[in-house]
């Protein structure tokens, strides 16, 4: 019985090509749509599940708001961990990170450029469980003098991790490191990344309560409950930081699931580009909505043809077939072209992936999920496609009464109205995507090309890995400014657009007495010379002087936010204080000039109060900033290495352009964009194809009235508007009802974003209309073919 079912759905399918082909490729195209997505749904939700202790590691972060500022890190301070494990019983280990700034290494004479370098306690291989190709890595950080590289660098310096044990690795020329160990390289799909890692020292700012650069990590006792840990936290604050921090400060640490970190924070100073989990949804819910487009266009079509099927369901009840026999030969034809569909799905995924991971940056493959979890998703996804694709068909048709049905009367007008919501329910998904796709193109252009309170074309950045040319910075300079094509050249202590710019407490001096508490603020070192070279405004006072060294010792720039926060009318000549040392040592400098606003992050975050100081040491400013001008990039780039060069032979010359480095800060955001839009195109497309396949049944069962309307005197675009006018409706209906969908949506999306573009009526207006002309143009294929037909032709043809 069931190859007797096969078998005539498989002529009825080769009977009518061009519907069997519409259904085909629309099908296969949701199915692969639908498959890639769900791919990288899972890769996203994927971060940190392989760590064998994962469910029992929790994140230390911490927020405050005072009046006028706001801080929430995701770095802690020093002391932070070791009190935790001291105080809480709940807590097994607490485990400390920081990147280290020292990126070098010398092995066997060579030197080595390691992208990440990590200092830790010595516990790090045991909360987080690498696997070790060579040596014990778990035991590994208990000296020292050890590090642990992971399999790549072991293989860039030694050849392979075995050979790389006991070698030693000398760093800034005098600290020698034994390799202990060799792991396993990172996943891609962990919030955190290193290549190397070695021993944090014992008294690692101990005392630094107000430095927060480290990341700590809590390892709870088996059985221990996150959530009473959470409680117990709260006298934390009072007990250690209240004493720095001062009155008016609401403080908040919180515990964040390992697990929770890549998708569910969107912290400053995160250690890596986090995802988000509303993207997650999206892309889910976007997935399964292409599929369900593609199902609707085969439900669609076969209800559209019931006039067509409905005689043969009248003569196979005649001939002694029931109900449940009619609606089986309806689900064979479903289940058969589903399954071509999937395999045909399946080769679309497997070509297109390493395409879809060059977009993405990602390492996603078709058997992520496991070959006999993938095999049976496949299968059940077969299983389902099919039974929604040929559900109405085949239990509405199965039910048409035998009598009318051989006369032709089985089709009831109810369905045209389940067909039209279809097409309304198709076109709503399509516009919704449609539109949010627009928003966020535009979005990202915006920030991409906003202003950002400099001029950061052409500007080029490197670092300084030697200690010894630091000492040398005022020479690099002027070699480099012989050339014409620099125009200028900075030092600074850090690279702006990195998301690294450290944050400290300071005392601003209020009605001319200094406070008792501090306010956060951003700060970084920058010479005389940092403001011209990125073209900053001093609205107020003076920049940095290079005569002498009173600004070196005395003096700092504020930017316009820190002068609002304070209420300062006449900024120059304020005092301004912090501490430099553990000891709780203060000193006492002078503003000498306010410069405007600028981003030293992308367009997600607020512009931040910030303090710029000159460094007391020229070698603590180790990152050069070179406004090239442009006539001959090559050229410069060349003649700044050839001086990078005499100052230093034996490190890599690593450079960067401000613009790419700001770029980057959007990376995954354009990431997503560029999907969103793909599979929107992906969905408009399969609509326009269903609306094209109905398009091509209702002008076939109104060709005979079409070709009475010519001969009576219809024109040709009279009846192409005839044709289009209902389908045209429904995509009407489609956009009233997505539009205020969409813009209630993006409307939240863009609320990420500090700064982002306004949501005006044009934005949605734009991309309704351009629904609407493809729409038309589909439906205007078909009807202008009829139009243009012979009358006579449509008056001889049999129905």
């Amino acid at each position: 019985m069931i190859r007797n079912y096969l078998l005539i759905g498989w002529r009825n399918l080769i009977r009518y090509p061009l519907y069997t082909l519409i259904n085909m490729t629309g099908l296969t195209i949701g199915l692969a749509a639908c498959w890639i997505l769900l791919l990288y749904v899972h890769r996203e939700r994927s971060y940190d599940d392989y760590f064998d202790k994962g469910d029992r590691i929790y994140r230390v972060v911490n927020s405050a708001t005072w009046t006028g500022g706001s801080l929430n890190l995701a770095p802690t301070s020093a002391p932070f961990g070791p009190v935790l494990e001291r105080d809480f019983p709940e807590v097994e280990t607490a485990l400390r990170v920081a990147a280290d700034g020292s990126n070098t290494l010398e092995a066997g004479g060579k030197r080595y450029d390691i992208p990440s370098l990590f200092i830790t306690d010595p516990t790090f291989f045991k909360v987080f469980s690498f696997r070790s190709l060579a040596g014990n890595a778990p035991d590994a950080l208990t000296s020292p003098n050890n590090i642990v590289l992971t399999r790549s660098i072991a293989a860039k310096m030694f050849g392979s991790p075995a050979r790389a044990i006991g070698k030693a690795l000398v760093m800034n020329k005098s600290i020698v490191y034994q390799v202990a160990a060799v792991v396993e390289d990172v996943p891609a799909n962990t919030h955190f990344h290193f290549d190397a890692v070695r021993p944090m020292p014992a008294d690692y700012h101990s005392d630094g309560w107000q430095n927060f650069e480290v990341y700590t990590y809590l390892l709870l006792k088996p059985g221990a409950s996150a959530g009473t840990l959470q409680t117990r936290l709260g006298g934390f604050y009072d007990k250690y930081l209240k004493q720095y921090m001062g009155e008016g400060v609401t403080y908040h640490m919180s515990l964040q699931p390992l697990r929770d970190i890549h998708l569910r924070s969107h912290l400053d100073f995160e250690l890596d580009t986090n995802g988000n989990v509303v993207y997650v949804y999206i892309f889910l819910c976007a997935a399964i909505l292409i599929l369900v487009i593609a199902c609707i266009n085969y439900t669609n079509l076969s209800t559209a043809r019931a006039v067509v099927r409905t005689r043969e369901v009248g003569v196979r009840k005649a001939l002694g077939s029931d109900r449940r026999q009619v609606a089986m030969l309806f689900f064979a034809e479903a289940f058969m072209l589903t399954s071509v569909a999937v395999m045909l799905a399946a080769c679309i995924v497997y070509f297109t992936l390493p395409y879809f991971n060059n977009m993405t940056g990602n390492q996603i493959q078709v058997w992520d999920g496991g070959l006999v979890q993938t095999l049976l998703a496949v299968l059940v996804v077969t299983l389902l496609t099919g039974l929604i694709a040929g559900a109405y068909p085949a239990l509405i048709m199965s039910g048409y009464n035998m009598i009318q049905s051989i006369k032709g009367a089985g089709a009831m007008p109810a369905h045209h109205y389940f067909r039209k919501g279809l097409v309304i329910f198709q076109f709503c998904v399509a516009i919704l995507l449609a539109a949010s796709a627009n928003v966020a193109y535009r979005q990202m252009k915006y920030v991409m090309n906003a202003d950002i309170g400099f001029n950061k074309s052409q500007v080029l950045t490197f670092h300084l890995p030697s200690v010894e040319s630091r000492n040398h910075i005022p020479a690099m300079k002027q070699a480099m400014l012989e050339n014409k094509l620099i125009k200028s050249v900075s030092a600074a202590s850090n690279p702006i657009g990195d998301n690294n710019i450290g944050t400290n407490g300071y005392y601003f001096e209020q009605h001319g007495k200094m406070p008792t508490a501090t306010m956060l603020a951003q700060n970084f070192y920058v010479d005389a010379d940092f403001a011209p070279t990125l073209d900053l405004k001093v609205i107020q006072g003076r920049n940095f002087s290079n005569m002498g060294e009173g600004d070196r010792y005395n003096g700092v720039l504020i930017n316009e936010t820190l002068m609002k926060k304070l209420r300062w009318d006449d900024p120059v000549g304020k005092k301004v204080a912090f501490e430099i040392d553990a000891a709780g040592t203060r000193v006492s400098r002078t503003v000498v000039g306010v410069v405007n606003d600028f981003h030293i992050y992308s367009l997600q975050h607020k512009i931040a109060p910030l303090v710029l100081k000159m460094a007391p040491e020229v070698s603590m400013e180790d990152n050069l900033y070179v406004r090239l001008s442009g006539e001959n990039i090559p050229a410069a780039i060349q003649h700044i290495e050839k001086v990078f060069r005499q100052f230093d032979k034996e490190n890599t010359f690593s450079y960067r352009f401000l613009d790419e480095a700001f770029g980057k800060q959007y990376q995954r955001e354009r990431v997503q964009e560029r999907i969103f839009i793909t599979f929107t195109l992906l969905a408009v497309f399969i609509a326009c194809l269903g609306l094209l396949g109905l398009a091509a049944i209702t002008t076939l069962q109104r060709h005979k009235e079409i070709g009475i309307r010519k001969v009576l005197g219809a024109s040709v675009w009279g009846i192409v508007g005839l044709l289009s006018r209902d389908f045209v409706k429904l995509v009407l209906i489609a956009v009233l009802v997505a539009i205020p969908m969409s813009w209630w949506y993006m409307s939240r999306w863009l609320d990420q974003f500090a700064y982002h573009i306004p949501l005006g009526a044009s934005l949605f207006i734009t991309t309704a209309l351009a629904v609407l002309v493809v729409a038309l143009l589909t439906v205007s294929f078909h009807a202008i073919k009829a139009a243009i037909t012979n009358p006579a032709k449509s008056l001889k043809s049999a129905d």
